[in-house]
């Protein structure tokens, strides 16, 4: 018999808490509980999860902090965020820090535990391709399946939606993206949110890969329409 897939729920509500235990065990997950975002931080360090589950609002270290911790240390574990808040700019908030996917509540069970499998059929294919899908422009080498880039910086850990950032412009190389086309497609945002999410990450790519990054040659901003790649200058 296979064993049970194990998840990490982190959530400090008790009856919520309970109901999801109880349909994800259903299910036939293996499912670990905590009530906090400290204790979260160690049972990822103890324990093996291929999924976390991880709720927003959280006493103590908030969920925002728990994901930020994890990528900034390079734990790649699919995440999907849970809150109480719908708001664009808290889904938005949520996804910069490296979640996968973000579910508001209250929410369907059946998406909840669809959303679920979703992203572990993600992880598990990313694990099972076994050759790393390479990008390579400039002097950096792009690991798009491990998430990892090679500059002459160094080694850079780069979090989800960096990755679905550069994917998209990789896909569309010389291409003017505008601005509409970004939210939509990297964080599924109405072109009319408010918000310098984009303008942070583009600084972000700049910073890690362009020799200049107050001239950059590879991560164009074209005035008045959006941003191009260009792979070879």
């Amino acid at each position: 018999m296979p064993d049970k897939i194990p998840l990490l729920l982190v959530e400090d509500e008790p009856h919520i808490a309970q109901g999801l235990i109880f349909n994800l065990e259903a299910e036939g997950y293996r499912v670990n509980h905590v009530e906090t975002g400290e204790t979260a931080l160690q049972a990822l360090e103890r324990d093996r999860y291929a999924l976390l589950i991880l709720d927003l609002m959280l006493p103590g270290i908030d969920g925002l902090e728990v994901c930020r911790t994890l990528r900034e240390q390079g734990n790649q574990i699919p995440v999907l965020m849970l809150t109480a808040r719908g708001a664009d700019q808290d889904r938005i908030a949520g996804l910069s820090t490296g979640a996968d996917d973000y579910l508001p509540k209250p929410f369907n069970l059946q998406e909840f535990l669809l959303r679920i499998a979703a992203l572990l059929r993600r992880s598990n294919w990313k694990e099972e391709k076994g050759t790393a899908l390479l990008y390579r422009f400039g002097a950096n080498s792009i690991d798009l399946e491990n998430h990892e880039a090679e500059t002459p910086q160094g080694t850079i850990q780069l979090t989800g939606l960096e990755i679905k950032m550069l994917r998209l412009f990789f896909a569309n190389e010389n291409k003017i993206l505008t601005r509409a086309d970004l939210l939509r497609q990297v964080w599924d945002m109405s072109p009319k949110t408010e918000t310098r999410t984009l303008d942070n990450f583009i600084v972000r790519l700049r910073k890690y890969f362009e020799a200049d990054p107050s001239r950059p040659k590879h991560f164009r901003t074209v005035r008045g329409r959006g941003y191009r790649f260009v792979r070879e200058p």
